[in-house]
């Protein structure tokens, strides 16, 4: 076991890039009382074309940085980290780094919303290639509800898009209008379609316009602090660990001048940020 602050801290947000902020976002309109302390690996994004043990090695790194700054719970705010390196985390580290820490992803509280909205049973996901080959999402949702089909498809330039802020450029229609095509070409009946990516929200009116009514749209950030909501409810113990005064920082191993551009379209707000680095 390290040596890790003790006293009560924010909670930790970590993203491999900008996309987490949607959730942050969503956690700040929720609980808005907290305090956050987000982390985004900007200067090695993107995550979702790197194999399982390198997404693993960056994810516990930015776990052990937010750790020892006084984060006792920490949520992987992007699909890649915890569809490859949440279990692990979990599993293996938590116990030896300090059992009374907690790491939560994001997949979950997505999968367990879907029941209650879809209705033909037919379900289709949006994600990085990295998420899609993981399988995190179908098999999350097949064992929380077997009589669910799901497609996936995986949309590699759907983050490049956002990171380039092209995501309302006439160029963005191709690559949104191809990949929806070809998930709903696949499975005709599905009636919801999960935005597997926490940059993809950004393309939401791109999404809609190339989506048939009917079909609902389900961006993960409301129903992951929902989730969050949930468990401080559940968990007293780990309530009175997150410290309640309703400050966000903000930190990136890139640079702040990038960061700060990139954050603007994200949260609409100017924000104060400090590069640091992971190793």
């Amino acid at each position: 076991m390290i040596d890790l602050p003790s006293g009560p801290g924010p909670i930790g947000v970590f993203d491999s890039g900008y996309g987490g902020l949607t959730i942050l976002h969503q956690m700040r309109n929720i609980l808005p009382h907290y305090d956050y302390l987000y982390l985004g690996d900007n200067a090695r994004t993107p995550y979702g074309t790197r194999s399982f043990d390198v997404v693993y090695q960056f994810t516990r790194e930015a776990v052990l940085k937010l750790f020892s700054m006084g984060c006792h719970l920490v949520i992987l705010a992007c699909n890649t980290a915890s569809a490859k390196a949440l279990r692990t985390i979990q599993q293996n580290d938590l116990p030896s780094l300090d059992p009374q820490r907690r790491v939560l992803g994001i997949i979950r509280p997505t999968a367990e919303c879907i029941g209650q909205i879809t209705q033909s049973r037919h379900v289709g996901i949006v994600a990085t290639e990295g998420t899609v080959k993981s399988q995190s999402y179908v098999l999350e949702i097949q064992k929380l509800y077997p009589d669910i089909t799901v497609q996936s498809e995986p949309c590699p330039m759907w983050v490049p898009l956002v990171e380039n802020n092209e995501y309302d450029s006439p160029g963005a229609d191709y690559f949104v209008k191809k990949r929806l095509g070809n998930l709903l070409h696949r499975d005709p009946q599905i009636d919801s379609i999960i935005l597997g990516c926490t940059h993809y929200p950004l393309l939401l009116d791109k999404i809609l316009k190339y989506t048939p009514r009917g079909v609902k749209i389900i961006p993960q950030g409301e129903y992951v602090a929902n989730s969050l909501k949930d468990y401080l409810f559940r968990h007293p113990e780990m309530d009175a660990l997150c410290t309640k005064q309703g400050h966000c920082h903000y930190l990136t191993t890139e640079s702040t001048d990038k960061f700060r551009e990139s954050a603007q379209l994200f949260l609409h707000e100017a924000v104060d940020v400090e590069t640091i680095a992971l190793e």
